[in-house]
């Protein structure tokens, strides 16, 4: 392994209830980094398995734990470490990963390098090499890539581990899709990307939190950034039918005239048509107004900062 990487960086990682995971990745990264890492874990409103200060005990003297009031969802606690990295060490590069083991600690390396091989990059995504999913996961998974390419015109093929430069750190801080959804988020900022192809590990103990439903929910939550394109694309497709349904409709009438329609079948194929026309155009004015009021939204601002109730700093 190539340990040529000897600059300080920061991990932001989420923690709910995985208290053997998280104690386990947090030794790994201790013994490959020593001081070189500061850690910000975000204790996702956790009470069967809250994290004690001393699972950062042996990490850079910086790490820190975030103990967030209530439990708000992966994306959310990776967009409060984000924030506080943001603050707190806004000259440092920024690793995020999960903390159950899939994102090797192995594996920091090879972003950190390339992110310092390239200063025209902003920020390197790990895709995966192999996956240890079920095959229905992986045929749900290759439908969900499908649909977001053609409702938002983008291809998504990463997920949360990833390394973020100074700046890249500080555009994804002020950015509302953070709250949302960060793959997504990485997408529409507009950042420099380089794609690096990484095996996924093994988890380190117990099961996964995500079901179905809310694997389902994480994957609308990234068309929900691209909320404007959706509308667009919507729009001109109903448009299309709508014309569609425009241009057939005089053919039932053109086809009765000549005696080439049986008795009723014209005005039933007419009405047919004629309420697909008025359907789809209903729907298309419809996406052009949500499209207009979400153009006329503001930016929210949020404090990440009222979402923490105690900071564990390392002792």
């Amino acid at each position: 392994m190539d340990f040529s990487y000897k600059s300080p960086f920061v991990i932001v990682t989420p923690v709910y209830e995985d208290l053997d995971a998280a104690t386990r990745l947090f030794t790994e990264i201790a013994n490959l980094f020593h001081d070189l890492v500061i850690v910000v874990a975000v204790d996702d409103g956790s009470i069967r398995e809250p994290l004690p200060i001393e699972t950062i005990g042996h990490l850079g003297s910086k790490s820190v734990i975030l103990n967030l009031k209530r439990n708000i969802g992966h994306q959310r606690a990776i967009a409060v470490g984000i924030n506080y990295a943001a603050e707190n060490f806004p000259e440092l590069p920024v690793v995020i990963m999960d903390s159950d083991g899939e994102d090797r600690p192995k594996s920091i390396l090879t972003l950190l390098n390339k992110l310092k091989a390239n200063p025209e990059v902003d920020i390197v995504v790990a895709t995966r090499k192999s996956r240890i999913e079920s095959f229905r996961f992986q045929i749900f998974y290759s439908f969900y890539k499908f649909i977001f390419k053609i409702s938002t015109g983008r291809k998504i093929n990463f997920g949360n581990f990833m390394v973020l430069s100074p700046s890249a750190l500080a555009r994804l801080s002020v950015m509302q899709e953070l709250w949302i959804h960060l793959a997504a988020s990485v997408l529409i900022s507009k950042l420099r990307i380089e794609i690096c192809p990484i095996d996924r590990g093994a988890r380190y103990a117990g099961k996964s939190k995500m079901n179905f439903v809310g694997l389902a929910l994480h994957g609308f939550k990234g068309l929900m950034v691209f909320a404007e394109d959706v509308f667009v694309r919507v729009g001109m497709f109903c448009a299309l039918i709508a014309f569609i349904s425009m241009i057939l409709m005089p053919i039932p009438l053109v086809l009765k005239l000549i005696g080439q329609a049986t008795p009723g079948w014209s005005s039933v194929l007419i009405a047919v048509f004629l309420l697909i026309f008025i359907q789809t155009g209903t729907l298309t004015l419809l996406t052009l107004l949500l499209t207009g009021l979400i153009k006329g939204n503001g930016v929210t601002d949020f404090n990440y900062k009222i979402y923490i109730s105690k900071v564990l700093l390392r002792q």
